[in-house]
């Protein structure tokens, strides 16, 4: 058997060896590892080169196929696309692929020299869109289940002394409601904002800004932007801390009357 020190060695004669890391759609994985006992292959990589460009590196083109056998075998394999493209990178920060045993054993099984995306072609996007709905729609249905009480007296659902939310429970206190100023508010379009912000300002002179933020339901930061370019902010006098409109977009006595 092995000793203690020799299960936490770390096995390094494929360390040099070259593997690709690929990033593939989750029915594929999925279907490979289903596939994992077999002795069959599940899939082929065909590399296509430009031969007036081969020095090129991009040039090189990468697809993937999958076997007849494993495609059958493909859950939904109507809607499955058979064909992908390989799009390779170089640029990643380096890596290594280890394996562990069930004994504890670890070993390196090699540096990672490429690195793929693997996507559908073009003309199977449509088939493999209809997957990925079905896949959505199908984990959004809850699936309820009845489990029959052992004990139907039910003294394990029966409410205890000092549990949060009884009469006789020692904590009191109760959820803070949520203010205002924390809702999220969603922006309205600028130029719609613009006009409702001169019929405040038609209704009365002067608005702080808290009651601005009250009334257009708008996010603060948001109105600050429209009043800067707007208005001018009060700093001292009667009308401290308010905004008013600028001088040039305030309506005369000429314009009142031809309204």
């Amino acid at each position: 058997m092995e000793s203690e020190e020799q299960s936490k060695q770390v096995e390094t004669g494929r360390a040099e060896r070259s593997v690709w890391l690929m990033k593939c759609p989750l029915v594929v994985s999925k279907s490979w590892q289903a596939h994992a006992s077999d002795s069959h292959p599940v899939a082929k990589v065909v590399l296509s080169v430009d031969p007036l460009h081969s020095d090129d590196p991009s040039s090189l083109q990468f697809t993937m196929e999958m076997t007849g056998t494993e495609a059958a075998n493909m859950p939904r394999a109507a809607n499955m696309p058979k064909n992908y493209s390989l799009n390779m990178f170089k640029d990643f920060v380096p890596m290594c692929v280890f394996s562990e045993t069930t004994q504890g054993r670890v070993a390196v099984e090699g540096k990672v020299e490429h690195k793929f995306d693997m996507k559908p072609h073009d003309d199977n996007i449509e088939e493999y869109g209809k997957l990925c709905r079905e896949r959505t729609n199908k984990s959004m249905i809850k699936t309820r289940q009845i489990q029959v009480i052992d004990n139907d007296r039910g003294v394990h659902m029966r409410p205890m002394p000092g549990m949060v939310g009884l009469p006789n429970s020692k904590d009191k206190k109760k959820a803070a409601p949520v203010k205002g100023p924390e809702m999220k508010r969603t922006r309205r379009d600028r130029g719609e904002l613009e006009d409702i912000m001169f019929k405040l300002f038609e209704r009365q002179p002067n608005w702080a800004l808290k009651q601005l933020v009250q009334e257009t339901d708008q996010p603060a930061q948001f109105l600050k932007e429209i009043l800067n370019e707007l208005c001018v902010y009060n700093k001292r006098g009667t009308n401290q801390g308010t905004y008013e409109l600028k001088p040039e977009y305030k309506k005369t006595a000429a314009d009142v009357d031809a309204e």
